[in-house]
């Protein structure tokens, strides 16, 4: 009723307009902000599953094309989701506006995992035609494929589960919950991975080698043998990373400028994250056309210098009346306050000084009891007993007495014979900077001026109990934390992703690598946030920790690939790397920075804030795997592990199907013996790995 009451105003009365504000306007407008951008997740899902369609498989419907595959890939992200929020609100997690974010992190990673998968069924078909596998063997053929992509996949699911929920148990309950809602939702992710894309994974390559229609399975189409469809030839993209990337980041040149390039980065990160400030981004979140804006601008226009208000509340009636004097004289203790620390304005009018006490001690001296209930005063102006001071503070402040004004700031037994507290009500001066143009709150002084007043009030020995409120303080509170918390929770992340992924890959030298390159992008992403005027807040701050998830992935799945590379030239395990799981590293981050490119379109500041730092996030992410991390290990790479298969001459062409008769398992190391594939069966297979 508020809203239509006061917009209507102007209508009925032209010469006044009017700025409004409740309580809950914030929320409102909040929530309906970020609700009504949904649809670009919808939007975002729909770009995904094109670009997956298009890059998995043949552009066009029939053999060789995997648009089913993409539709399985969406499907996959959308079961996790459901199954993740489920079993969330089921343990009774807090569910925000901000999780809405969490559709394109999931998309991100999952897309990623489609992939992998998908880049492993082809590499276990080297130079074997569909039309000659069988159930039996194509059932193989999938079980070699999650050998080869299930240990990245799980590298990266894990050391993202594990720096979520590490995450979780922040300070901050927006942020914990966040992650807890995340590493639920990323168990489910892995979990159908494993499981249902793979099986449609199997149930596709059944519809391939029957030449049945995508999408459209049960419709068949024209028999056409194709004895060149082995899948032993490179896709464009391996290709490019073979006989162009490669070469030019690995030749000596290109190491030297790799190095030197990605330490400038690394150095300007650094200069970023110490100049990274904390800010009050409050405004932000509210929509340009909310009428919140039109309160505030009008606030600042013609109040410039009122500030927030400070409420002090004074409790224990008997200690209020002992206290009396003192109480009303308050304004000495709170006066010449406001040019430091706690930043309160002088209490020389009735906007910034608002005391009950003073009031009734000057209407007492000037006008009596008569009014209020007539009791008897001693020398001091004052009620004798505090029976009679509960009885004329009541008449005095009540909704007819003379100090009406006051009745909200004086709290009575239920059966009105106590005084159980009372508050007065202060002002802070306006605490703002100037900060690339924009008027913003001044978060460092903000918190000096909350802790300040702490203080002085703890001070008050005299007239306890007492203590303040301001209805910043629980984001003054926030500021005081956010930012040990982005650093506490990175640092954590980035820990356990160092762990998680020194246990899974199975070596230290790699791991460390890993970590490092992990690290230098997180940096990284922290010195353009700087750049681009993005400030630590709750919404920066859980993008940090969803960019330590996603950034792992580029790396993690090059590192673990390069340890499964046979040879003695760290330069040729480095370029196979690239070669085998380059492409699904690529197309997964392309997929994803389309899908959440989509999100720069919104009016909401989370959305445009998430947009901004995954764009980093994946841009800095895939040109670490991609670049920095294969130069570090062509300079610094441990050797293979034991199985690591052989490497090959890629120079004659296509490698001939005698060439390949390997031992399927080389990915398996890190996992022991158990599933190895017998020799027998190999044989039987005549498949070998590329």
């Amino acid at each position: 009723t508020l809203n239509p009451s006061a917009s209507s105003a102007p209508q009925k009365y032209g010469n006044i307009n009017t700025n409004y504000l409740s309580s809950r306007s914030f929320n409102d407008e909040f929530g309906g902000e970020i609700g009504g951008d949904l649809i670009f997740v919808q939007v975002s899902y729909i770009v995904a599953f094109v670009f997956v369609g298009a890059t998995m498989g043949s552009k066009i419907c029939g053999r060789g094309s995997r648009w089913a595959m993409s539709l399985a890939s969406i499907m996959l992200v959308a079961l996790s989701t459901v199954a993740g929020f489920g079993i969330a609100s089921l343990a009774g997690l807090i569910y925000g506006p901000v999780h809405s974010v969490l559709p394109f992190v999931l998309l991100g990673i999952g897309v990623d995992d489609s992939f992998v998968i998908a880049n492993a069924f082809d590499r276990e078909r080297e130079g074997v035609p569909r039309e000659s596998e069988d159930d039996e063997s194509l059932s193989k053929r999938g079980a070699r494929a999650l050998a080869r992509a299930g240990a990245s996949i799980t590298v990266t699911s894990l050391t993202d589960l594990v720096a979520f929920a590490i995450s979780s148990s922040s300070a901050l309950p927006a942020l914990g919950s966040f992650c807890a809602y995340a590493s639920i939702n990323i168990f489910f992710l892995w979990a159908l991975s494993a499981t249902f894309f793979t099986a449609a994974m199997v149930i596709d390559e059944k519809r391939q080698r029957e030449n049945r229609r995508d999408i459209l399975c049960c419709l068949t189409r024209k028999t056409i043998r194709d004895e060149e469809d082995t899948g032993s030839k490179e896709g464009f993209i391996s290709k490019y990373f073979r006989n162009y990337h490669a070469p030019a980041i690995l030749s000596k040149p290109g190491k030297a400028a790799v190095i030197l390039l990605f330490s400038g980065l690394f150095a300007f990160g650094i200069y970023g994250t110490i100049k990274l400030p904390v800010e009050d981004s409050e405004r932000n979140f509210i929509p340009q056309d909310s009428y919140i804006n039109s309160y505030a601008t009008a606030s600042d226009t013609y109040f410039p210098t009122s500030g927030t208000s400070l409420y002090i509340t004074f409790e224990n009636g008997e200690t209020i009346y002992q206290n009396r004097e003192e109480l009303a004289s308050l304004a000495t203790r709170v006066s010449d306050k406001s040019q430091n620390p706690p930043y309160i304005a002088e209490p020389d009018s009735e906007s910034t000084y608002k005391n009950v006490m003073t009031s009734l001690k000057e209407y007492l001296a000037n006008s009596g009891t008569d009014a209020i209930g007539g009791a008897a005063l001693g020398g001091d102006t004052w009620p004798t007993t505090y029976e009679d001071f509960v009885t004329t503070l009541t008449n005095y402040a009540s909704i007819k007495g003379p100090g009406a004004k006051y009745a909200q700031d004086v709290s009575f037994s239920s059966d009105g014979s106590d005084l159980t507290a009372f508050r007065i009500i202060l002002k802070y001066v306006l605490l703002t900077k100037e900060f690339r143009g924009e008027t913003l709150d001044d978060a460092s002084r903000q918190i000096e001026a909350m802790d300040a007043t702490r203080e002085m009030v703890d001070s008050w020995t005299d007239l306890q109990p007492v203590f303040p409120y301001s209805e910043k303080f629980i984001a003054i509170e926030g500021f005081k934390i956010i930012s040990v918390e982005l650093y506490r929770n990175v640092g954590l992340a980035i820990a356990a992703v160092a762990i998680i992924v020194l246990v899974t890959v199975g070596n230290f030298v790699t791991a460390f690598l890993i970590t490092l390159s992990v690290t230098f992008c997180i940096v990284e992403i922290l010195g353009f946030m700087f750049a681009l005027g993005i400030v630590i807040d709750s919404v920066s701050v859980i993008n940090l920790v969803l960019a330590v998830g996603l950034s792992v992935d580029y790396s993690a799945h090059i590192g673990h690939c390069f340890m499964v590379k046979g040879g003695d030239s760290k330069d040729a395990r480095a370029t196979e790397s690239l070669a085998d799981i380059g492409a699904s590293v690529l197309n997964g981050a392309l997929s994803t920075f389309l899908a959440v490119a989509v999100l720069l379109g919104s009016t909401s500041y989370v959305f445009k804030t998430l947009s901004i730092q995954f764009a980093l996030t994946v841009g800095l992410g895939v040109i670490h795997g991609l670049i920095f991390l294969p130069v570090l290990l062509s300079l610094v790479g441990p050797r293979p592990f034991s199985s690591a298969e052989q490497p090959k001459d890629w120079s004659a062409g296509d490698v001939e199907i005698s060439e390949k008769m390997n031992d399927k398992t080389e990915h398996l190391e890190s996992f022991g013996d158990g599933g190895r594939v017998s020799p027998v069966e190999n044989e039987k297979d005549e498949c070998g790995e590329s």
